[in-house]
């Protein structure tokens, strides 16, 4: 099981050139014993969506098969935190300057296409996300 202080490590491993955000992130955060993972995820939206505008997306499938296993193997937290902290975040038309949300779907994996969709009805309907 995959949880809080694990996860990054996987995805760094996939996507290298987040390591710097990562690494300013840890020294910013280093004095506190609660660390919120979740705003690192926002970070890791926006490089990632960075990424796709402009069409650097050669690491995406390694990169998915990451969030993939968060979702299958993550603790209640990184479940929770891959999808809330990061699909909806990649779902943020605030985030892009060019490009769509709906340009990542076809990187989605079984169980994170689900949570996508499900964050998307949330926004569209008010659908609670379970």
């Amino acid at each position: 099981m995959i949880d809080r202080t694990q996860m990054m490590e996987p995805m760094l491993g996939a996507c290298p050139s987040f390591r710097g955000t990562w690494d300013t992130f840890l020294r910013e955060w280093k004095d506190k014993e609660d660390v919120p993972y979740y705003l690192a995820l926002a970070d890791l939206a926006r490089h990632l969506v960075g990424m796709l505008e402009r069409g650097d997306t050669s690491s995406f499938e390694a990169i998915f098969d990451v969030i993939e296993r968060w979702h299958t193997d993550g603790d209640a937290y990184v479940r929770e935190a891959a999808t809330v902290g990061l699909l909806e975040d990649l779902q943020n038309r605030n985030f892009y300057s060019s490009g769509s949300p709906d340009h990542f779907r076809k990187y989605l994996r079984a169980q994170s296409l689900t949570w996508w969709e499900k964050v998307q009805r949330f926004w569209q309907t008010g659908e609670v996300i379970r």
